[in-house]
């Protein structure tokens, strides 16, 4: 503990000594909390070019609402007090890395010894789970230049590490809703399921169900869910799909932090990967991302959330985001396919992201519209689907059958007006009419529909189903 105070004493008397620790620390070293508080505000004020003296630190962490918290003005005078001096700044932030990693690796045999206890026992995956205790503390190595070289690698490693395929977390190689190393961004207006559908998601992360809307879920092994926007209604929502028999699973491998959190990602870009590692999470729900950012319309606040997302991947955890969209234009299209430009904020929350989908409709609908808006690799959707409210699961509706829809239409259908049936859209976009177009070309190729020319000079083909078809099917 006195090495924690030396360090933190040394730091408000010389910017040199915040320079000298800051490779060496970070706040999740720190035993004490408020020492993690304390020194996540000076590197703000040192980034600020900020003087860093106990009277600037303690005004700064008054504007934050964490003086009191630190134990006021008289603690931070006591630090200030306690160091001998800045000159060996670096020596005993050295103690202090040292001794968190002795407090990680006593964590991790203390959890391996619970582990291995357990009825049922596989000691595969405990071996699994040791070694990532491991790897987060070797990292670090013997000296504090990690911080410089844990993440360079050689170009060919490169190359043949993060460009090989990784399956995904949602979805499939083909058609990926949520890539490994990637964030999704699940947008909408409020009321439209945006929670229903992170719920599941974070139960099949937990292992309790294998698919989410058709798609499989690659379990994993522990859920960081920031419920930042009204708690007691995500508790309430995430109470339908909890059973008595989940209780053991919850407790050891969902974690919950309810309301703000002590800072905006903008104001500490750290603190979003520091949250995940301090709870051991390889996944994080954000809910929402209105809540985690000081404004959503300046470009510098949502860069540094951009690099508070890269960083928390960048550690290997994956990120679930969810926010809203603007309000609807009065010009807007009804039933029109939203597009980037349709998320609240600037540019750099979609940019940043790996795949974008919207969820549109009605506050309470039962049915909802899903478009992938930014895509992985193939496009999934557009989905309907279908959210049963009292047990807090959705599904996708049964698609149309193209044919069907083509023998039903006494006048046949040209591919704008099959488009339209398909999505339910009254002006679809051109790569769903093109879609439309090969899906009418295929029938009229196996002998299902004939086609025409519409008149007037148009070039929009008219189909019908074949009398044929259609007398087998009566």
């Amino acid at each position: 503990m006195e090495a924690e105070q030396a360090v933190l004493g040394a730091c408000m008397y010389s910017a040199a000594a915040v320079d000298a620790a800051r490779p060496i620390l970070q706040a999740i070293d720190f035993y004490r909390p408020a020492h993690s508080d304390i020194w996540r505000t000076l590197l703000s004020l040192r980034d600020e070019g900020s003087p860093t003296d106990p009277i600037a630190l303690g005004e700064e962490l008054g504007r934050v609402g964490a003086l009191t918290r630190v134990g006021g003005s008289p603690y931070l005078h006591t630090l200030a007090g306690a160091t001998p001096g800045p000159a060996n700044c670096d020596y005993y932030a050295e103690i202090v890395r040292e001794k968190a990693e002795l407090r990680r690796l006593q964590a991790a045999a203390v959890h391996t010894l619970q582990q291995s206890g357990a009825e049922g026992a596989d000691p595969a995956q405990i071996r699994v789970l040791l070694q990532s205790a491991l790897d987060s503390t070797d990292w670090r190595g013997s000296s504090g230049g990690g911080r410089l070289s844990r993440f360079a690698v050689d170009g060919w490693d490169f190359v043949n590490s993060l460009g090989t395929e990784v399956p995904p977390v949602w979805g499939t190689p083909e058609q990926t809703g949520w890539a490994s190393g990637e964030s999704l961004m699940l947008v909408g207006p409020p009321g439209v399921g945006k929670s229903t559908i992170a719920h599941q998601l974070v139960m099949a992360r937990l292992g309790f169900q294998a698919l989410v809307l058709g798609m499989p879920v690659t379990e994993g092994r522990r859920v960081l869910y920031l419920a930042m926007d009204r708690p007691p209604q995500i508790a309430r929502a995430l109470r339908r799909l909890v059973r008595p028999i989940d209780e053991e699973t919850l407790r050891d491998r969902l974690v919950v932090w309810g309301g703000p959190l002590p800072a905006t990602l903008d104001r500490e870009p750290n603190l979003l990967a520091e949250l995940a590692a301090h709870h051991d999470a390889d996944t994080v729900v954000i809910d929402s991302v209105k809540d985690i950012v000081g404004k959503l319309t300046d470009d510098e606040a949502v860069g540094a959330y951009n690099r508070a997302r890269q960083q928390l991947l960048r550690s290997g955890a994956e990120l679930l985001e969810l926010h809203h969209q603007r309000k609807s234009a009065a010009d807007a299209k009804p039933g029109g396919r939203p597009t980037l430009d349709k998320v609240y904020g600037t540019t750099w929350f979609t940019a940043g992201a790996g795949s974008v989908m919207f969820l549109s409709g009605g506050a309470g609908d039962a049915t909802v519209k899903l478009h992938h808006a930014k895509t992985v690799t193939g496009e999934i959707g557009p989905l309907t689907v279908v959210h049963d409210h009292r047990r807090g699961t959705s599904r996708v509706d049964v698609p149309l059958d193209p044919y069907t829809l083509l023998r039903d239409a006494p006048g046949g259908l040209t591919s704008r007006e099959l488009a339209a049936l398909m999505t339910g859209e009254a002006d679809p976009s051109a790569k769903e009419q093109e879609r439309a177009r090969r899906t009418l070309k295929a029938l009229h190729e196996v002998g299902q529909a004939t086609k025409e020319q519409e008149p007037g000079g148009s070039r929009q083909v008219r189909y019908r189903a074949t009398a044929r078809h259609m007398a087998v099917v009566s």
